[in-house]
């Protein structure tokens, strides 16, 4: 039944056609009589399908206008226009045609998604593995994924692995992830077996997310969509008050029926649903799903749009900042290579952030053994001979309150970090200080949302009012408002929606409630489902919140079109109404008339299929590939921008010894001054390619501040004797040093601001180290 339902449309069409062309056949060579017969089996077969149209539109109580196609085919019947009957007809199968592979084109995205829905997993105990149902799939367990297998839930990778994510991010060219990143369920392994530490149940993952998502956005309808329907029916009155008018002016039905022959609104019931659903369509190849026409529109009219901080405009995944040791604890290195060593079975969120920054330093991690968690507490096991501990400072450290641990204390509070707390062999040892960075991308989204017609933007944070304004004011937001719970936030919205109407961006729990109460909710689901994702209307499946701006940019354009494509479709139908009213189109011609209107409108519709360009710059093959590859230089260079800051501190007035700042100078002139040589030699003419050539001017600035203070040191260096380092010499180097730092992660931010953000993100390019210190 389903099989003939799907198929139906297209065989009335070419029936339809098929009677038309013959009748045309048969007349052409003088067979009228045949011609006829023809004719009016399409006309009746129009008129049949027709009436059980109308019967199903009154039994569902849905409004329609399938009334006036009665009508018309019923009045050509009667007044002998076969033909006109016969055109109708087909007029009748194309819209019903287009309208079905419209929705089909939908349908096959959500089969082909839930096709691929992993149904089983394969679960390692000790050196078996075993196959089981994917909702038996509990977090902390380790999977095996074969190659060319689907990742069955949001996991952990235990090993480097490749992954085709193109059913999540649209993105054709597989990826590859690193040990200890995260791995999405939905992701294809495109490489060798990989072990997945399991991170969240088949419910709760990725994929599962994006079928819901999908599932819903075909459920609604755009309201323009239904004010067009609304609008068709006002438009039955109109035609038959037309058609009347005629008749009785005329004496004759002829008129009558050709006023109803054009008056079929076509354009209303198939042009605006069109444009609507192509507009659908754009917004998922760049990886955003609208839940609905409805959604769309909304997207469209949004004014006002407010910002969740943490995960919308900062990445949401704690990376390490800085690594500080206890007083007689293992270097700095070695303690994070057992702590990263034991969270790689960890589940928890944090761990990531330590095997990413062990791994992004080249430290070889071990598998641990006897792990357990401590309720309350943390992670403890074994790491080769040393047992390890991480968690909370009362469990590491106990009730003492020694002079490194109020250093971490103070500079947590100052920096707004995450600390976790690390013991050796049930020794302090140390801990890790972890920060959630701003994305690259958003300065640019801020910036494309004024472009294309946002005119207020709100930062709207459960956060401290002064990490909050330091994050507003980096971005560009013209308001923040900070220290506010879920009901808070809220309030908000509702307050901004009084005045205007509102797009919230949020990826958190706490979040829900506001995406809901927004004109339009928009929620980043790129790392898995949330609460906020079911809450929310527009979900970003992609790790960019840059996408934003796009959707919107395809929302307006989608809902201009269809706009048009009315305006012109439903304009022309009245003029050829009142030409047939005054009997100068014959039933005949306005058929035919009627059909080339339709074409056009829906042509006209089809144009928010059509490319467009958008916010996001196009770039080619080869600058992408160099991008990445600057951007190795890149993290090399930040690692030495970071101990810039790091010998500074360790500076001293009394016995000042300046080989650290020897070593640290020969470091910048190997590895910084030519890293900045080489972004001005090809990143820079890469940017302007993309940017034009204004976007550069800044960074060259920084690029030669850069180079002439590192000469600056060398020159400084040279005038001071070793031996007799004087506290003035001791001030300036520490004055230089800070100064160099400062522009050094000023130009950092432009870097990633500016060109690495207009590049798809890879695990090797998107993670950053941070400082480690003894």
């Amino acid at each position: 039944m389903t099989r003939w339902r799907d198929r139906a449309p297209a065989v009335f069409f070419v029936a339809s056609a098929v009677l038309l062309a013959c009748g045309a056949v048969a007349a052409a060579v003088g067979a009228d009589g045949v011609s006829r017969v023809l004719w009016v089996s399409a006309t009746l077969l129009g008129l049949a399908l027709s009436v059980l149209w109308t019967a199903r539109s009154v039994l569902e109580r849905r409004a329609g206008v399938d009334v006036i196609a009665v009508l018309a085919l019923a009045g050509a019947l009667w007044v002998d226009e076969a033909f006109a009957g016969s055109m109708i007809t087909v007029m009748l199968a194309s819209g019903r045609l287009l309208e079905a592979r419209a929705a089909a084109r939908a349908d096959r995205e959500l089969r082909l998604l839930v096709e691929r829905t992993p149904r089983t997993a394969r679960r390692r105990a000790g050196n078996q593995v075993r196959g089981i149902p994917v909702e038996d799939v509990s977090p902390g367990d380790v999977l095996v994924v074969g190659t060319g297998e689907v990742v069955p839930v949001d996991g952990r990778l235990l090993a480097t692995g490749t992954f085709d994510e193109s059913a999540l991010t649209g993105e054709p060219m597989p990826v590859e992830r690193p040990n200890g990143d995260d791995v999405r369920s939905g992701a294809v392994n495109a490489g060798p077996p990989v072990d997945v530490v399991a991170t969240s149940t088949a419910s709760e993952s990725t994929y599962a997310n994006v079928v819901r998502l999908v599932q819903q956005a075909q459920a609604t309808s755009a309201p323009f969509v239904r004010t067009a329907d609304r609008f068709a029916v006002l438009f039955v009155p109109l035609t038959l008050l037309l058609a009347g008018f005629a008749w009785a002016v005329a004496g004759s039905p002829v008129r009558a029926v050709a006023v109803l022959v054009v008056a079929t609104p076509c354009p209303l019931l198939l042009a605006a649903p069109v444009a609507i659903m192509s507009g659908l369509s754009r917004t998922s190849r760049i990886g955003v799903v609208v839940k609905g026409g409805a959604a769309l529109e909304a997207l469209a009219a949004g004014e006002v749009v407010l910002f969740d901080k943490t995960g919308t405009l900062t990445r949401g995944r704690p990376e390490l900042a800085s690594v500080v040791t206890a007083p007689d604890a293992p270097p700095a290195l070695d303690v994070l290579r057992l702590a990263a060593s034991l969270d790689q079975v960890s589940p928890h969120p944090l761990a990531g952030a330590l095997v990413g920054a062990a791994r992004g330093r080249g430290l070889d991690l071990a598998l641990p053994a006897d792990v357990h968690e401590v309720h309350g507490h943390g992670l403890e096991g074994r790491v080769g001979d040393a047992v390890v501990r991480l968690g909370k400072a009362a469990w590491i450290v106990g009730d003492d309150d020694p002079s490194w641990l109020r250093q971490v204390r103070r500079r947590a509070a100052l920096d707004g970090c995450l600390t976790v707390f690390v013991a050796v062999d049930g020794r302090p040892a140390g801990a890790f200080l972890l920060e959630d960075p701003l994305r690259p991308d958003a300065p640019r989204m801020l910036a494309a949302l004024r472009e294309v017609g946002i005119r207020r933007t709100v930062l709207l944070t459960g956060d401290r009012a002064d990490i909050a304004e330091t994050v507003g004011r980096i971005v560009g937001v013209d308001a923040v408002l900070a220290d506010r719970d879920p009901a808070d936030k809220l309030a908000a919205v509702r307050d901004e929606s009084a005045a205007a109407r509102t797009i919230m961006v949020g990826d958190g729990v706490n979040d829900a409630p506001a995406l809901a109460a927004a004109g339009v909710g928009v929620a980043l689901a790129a790392r898995g489902a949330t609460a906020s994702s079911e809450a929310a209307d527009v979900v970003l499946t992609v790790d960019r919140v840059d996408a934003i701006a796009d959707a919107i940019l395809i929302a307006r354009r989608s809902r201009r079109i269809a706009l048009e494509a009315v305006l012109v479709g439903m304009g022309l139908s009245l003029v050829a109404m009142v030409a047939a009213a005054a009997g100068l189109l014959p039933p005949a011609a306005g058929a035919v008339l009627q059909e080339g209107i339709d074409v056009l409108a829906i042509g006209i519709a089809l144009r928010a299929l059509l490319p467009t360009r958008l916010h996001s710059v196009p770039m080619s093959a080869d600058d992408i590939a160099t991008a990445r590859r600057l951007r190795e230089g890149h993290e090399v260079a930040i690692a030495a921008v970071e101990q810039i800051r790091t010998v500074a501190d360790a500076l001293r007035t009394r016995d000042c010894r300046l080989d650290p700042v020897h070593e640290l100078l020969d470091r910048l002139e190997r590895e910084l001054v030519p890293h900045e040589r080489a972004d001005e030699e090809e990143l820079m003419p890469l940017v302007a390619r993309a940017l034009g050539g204004p976007a550069t001017a800044t960074m060259r600035r920084t690029h030669a501040e850069i180079e002439h203070q590192v000469s600056r040191l060398r020159r400084l260096l040279t005038g001071i004797a070793p031996a007799h380092v004087a506290p003035e010499d001791v001030t300036e180097l520490r004055r230089l040093l800070y100064g160099l730092y400062a522009v050094c992660r000023l130009h950092n931010s432009q870097e990633e601001e500016g060109a690495f953000a207009l590049v798809p993100p890879t695990p090797a390019t998107a993670r950053r180290g941070g400082t480690v210190r003894g």
